[in-house]
Order: C-alpha cells, then structure tokens, then sequence
C-alpha cells in the first residue's frame, strides 16, 4: 500500500476489551457491509440481515447494563462503533444509532421489573427498534404534537399520526410519545409499542434523495391499546424522557456524519493520488492539497468534540449543550467535506461510479434529522444567555 493512502483511524481507546471491539466492528464494515453498500443504496434495500449479525455479534446494545444482555461500553466506545458502521454505510451506523435511542427510555426510566421483560430481546435478540416523537405538524416544536393515548381500563388506547420514523414499518418495537393530558410538554407520555400491535400500520416509505436503504415512513395509529405495563416512567414524564434521549442522539449522530466525512475523504485522498494531470498526481498541486487539509482538519475537530461530550456523559457531568455542538459542527463538517470530495474527483465525482455522490447526498439529511442545526443553535445560545424573552 502507499504510505500516502489513506489509512485506519487512529483512536484513543480506553481498554484493550475496547480496541478488540474496534477491530471486530471494523472486520464486519470490511467483510459484510462496505462491499454491497452502493447496490444497495441504489437498490433501496435495507440490509436486515446485517442487524441480525450486529445484534449476534452484541453491537445492538452497546452503551447498556451488562445486567439485561448490554455491552456496558462508555459513550466514549460506542460512539467510534457508530463512526466506523457509518463510514461503512450509513444506513447501518445511523440505524444502529436509532435502534439505541429506541432502547434508551426503558432502559433509563423503565421499572426493574419492565426492564427484564424487555431488554434482553432489545439489547440482544436479534429485535429492531424505532423512536416515534415527530408528526406531520410537529417537527421542530415536537412540544406540540397531538398523537392521543387515552386511559381505557388497564390499557392505554393510541390514536395518531407519526412522521419521518427511520425503520418505520419494518422495527419490532417503537418507543412512542403520546399525549396523556393537557397541552404542553407536561401532558405528554412515554410507551414501548410491538410492531405488530393490531391497528398500526406504516405508510408507503418516502422517496429520499439519499440513505435509500433506510426506510422513512408515517406510522399510523389507529386505536393501538397498548397495556399500562407497557407505560415507561410516570404518566407525564414523557418529554423529559424525550429529551435525555435526544441529547445522547445527537452525539450518534454527530459520530455518524464523522463516519460520512471520513470515507468521503478516503475516498477524495485515494483519488488525488491515482489521478495524474500534467504529469504529476493532482495530490501534488497546492490548491487540492490545501482542500485535503481543510478536510482532514474538520473530521479531527469533529471527532474530538462528539469525544469531548461523551467523555462528560460518561462521568455523569451535563452534557447537553455540548452534543448540540458536536450535532451541529459535525454534521455541517460532513457536508463541507463529502462536498469538496465531489469537487477532489471533478466530474468522476458527480457520477455514481464513484461513492463520493451518494455520501454527500447522505450527509444532507444529517443537518436535520434529530433536530436541525438551527435547532442546535437555539439549544447552545440558551445555555450561554438564557431562556429567550419573548
């Protein structure tokens, strides 16, 4: 191999339990999800069989308790899993990073006794989970949807539209925000709904202009009764519950454009290095060398924020302005960087021959999913200057 060619990440991990993980998640992109990436994306085709072999392999449950089938990885670990899957393809990072905001309000605010009936099978039983807050009308002011569970002896009954559900139509279970009482964020509550439960169906999934592979659709309740066994914390607890699950989303997120930007650059590097013009490789010329250097310096500004705010997570310090910040600057950095890659590899790079297009259509969509940067930038001016006062 050239010396000059792009080379594996290299990473400050904290055990050598967590290096072998590395070298295992690393082995399975190589061996099971980099080679068919593009004919699937292309294709459409969502790769449930490679969730199995995650969830086989215990990379499904990361972050959690060893006590109820988890790996009990820092943030710190699983966030460099979700980069490298996510270099691989993003379909997989992004859905392994989904499936973990699923896990997240059971395993932090559901009963011991919820907790053991649930968790193994969704930490590591081969199951699929989806988190279901946004609706037609409420993206951004997620506050302010309208999807009703309405108390009905020992069951809660569930009527209501959900939009934009990354798995939707193909998760075993869906954590689902519903409103219990008044308006407000305090009316809201938290359930853990089958994927097979009688009367939820899934739209016809929407046409994207990238990350194909993963189904987005409209769920669609219609009277779902659902147990109260099946209620997670206390009855209006709901979006709190939401929102400590959106802080440690966005630092997947954030690890996952990381992931997006890093094969865009590989790619853009390996490139510049093959292709001679003028009888030197175009990697010789400033102004090509000057876009590779900008490039490689926002994936390690990038990298060491979402580090930076997992580190506090893990030692139990707020953290919830800093995933914005990771949110916001790496996703903005995958965008700039898959943009340049296509610009690195000129008119190759506008052609599906070449990945590079299709990661900088994938980047797009992370701008804006668990909430858009301008979103984030409303979260990290409150912290610095308070509630605005309007």
């Amino acid at each position: 191999m050239n010396d000059r060619a792009p080379q594996p990440v290299e990473r400050q991990l904290p055990t050598e339990e967590s290096r072998d993980l590395l070298a295992l998640v690393r082995e399975i992109a190589q061996r099971e999800i980099r080679p068919r990436a593009a004919e699937e994306e292309d294709a459409g085709r969502f790769p449930r069989e490679v969730f199995a072999l995650l969830s086989d392999s215990g990379l499904l449950g990361l972050p959690y308790d060893g006590e109820f089938g988890g790996g009990e990885q820092p943030y710190e670990v699983y966030l460099q899993v979700l980069e490298e899957l996510a270099a691989a393809r993003l379909t997989v990072g992004l859905g392994v990073s989904v499936h973990s905001l699923a896990c997240h309000g059971l395993a932090g605010y559901g009963s011991k006794e919820q907790q053991a009936a649930h968790l193994p099978a969704m930490l590591g039983g081969g199951l699929l989970g989806a988190y279901c807050l946004s609706e037609p009308a409420a993206g951004s002011d997620a506050a302010s949807l309208s999807t009703k569970a309405v108390p009905d002896g020992d069951d809660w009954v569930i009527t209501g539209t959900k939009a934009w559900i990354t798995h939707g139509g193909v998760a075993d279970f869906y954590t689902v925000l519903a409103r219990t009482g008044g308006e407000g964020p305090k009316g809201i509550t938290a359930f853990l709904v089958p994927g097979d439960a009688e009367g939820l169906t899934a739209a016809v999934p929407e046409k994207k202009m990238g990350l194909k592979g993963s189904p987005t659709a409209q769920l669609h309740f219609d009277g779902v009764r659902v147990p109260d066994a099946r209620r997670i914390g206390e009855e209006g607890q709901g979006f709190t519950i939401a929102l400590a699950a959106l802080d440690a989303g966005r630092l997947g997120i954030a690890a996952c454009a990381i992931g997006v930007a890093q094969a865009a650059m590989d790619e853009a590097l390996t490139y510049a290095l093959d292709r001679k013009q003028f009888g030197h490789p175009i990697a010789d010329f400033q102004g090509l060398r000057f876009m590779l250097a900008d490039m490689a310096t926002k994936i390690e500004a990038g990298r060491s924020l979402y580090l930076a705010a997992a580190r506090l997570r893990d030692a139990g310090k707020p953290f919830s302005r800093q995933a914005a910040m990771a949110k916001l600057f790496c996703t903005d950095a995958a965008m700039a960087v898959t943009t340049d890659a296509v610009q690195v590899l000129g008119g190759y790079g506008y052609t599906a021959d070449f990945p590079v297009e299709r990661l900088m259509r994938e980047a797009k969509v992370l701008q804006i999913v668990e909430g858009t940067n301008q979103i984030q930038r409303m979260v990290i001016a409150r912290h610095l200057a308070g509630p605005e006062s309007r």
